[in-house]
């Protein structure tokens, strides 16, 4: 398994931003206890923080990247991303 780089991008009182970090950290905790696990490294980034963030990304938070590549936003789809990186 690979480790891979997972962001979430959101803002403090976004409640799909509140929905989308307990669905990523569901996922993290069920790759987490996988045979083998390499893991993934979590950062969490908010757009009121980041002008450049906010510009791309306002209308679509919360948005999930994976390796710096855009993976969702607005729901987060829990098999989906348990898919991407564990595969």
């Amino acid at each position: 398994m690979t480790q891979h780089r997972l962001t979430l991008i959101g803002k403090p009182g976004c409640h799909l931003c509140d929905d989308a970090r307990d669905v990523v950290f569901a996922v993290l905790e069920e790759i987490a206890a996988m045979p083998g696990a390499a893991g993934v490294v979590f950062d969490e980034r908010s757009i009121l923080d980041d002008p450049a963030l906010a510009e791309r990304y306002a209308e679509e938070i919360p948005v999930v990247l994976i390796d710096g590549e855009q993976h969702a936003f607005w729901r987060v789809d829990p098999v989906r991303l348990k898919t991407a990186l564990a595969g």
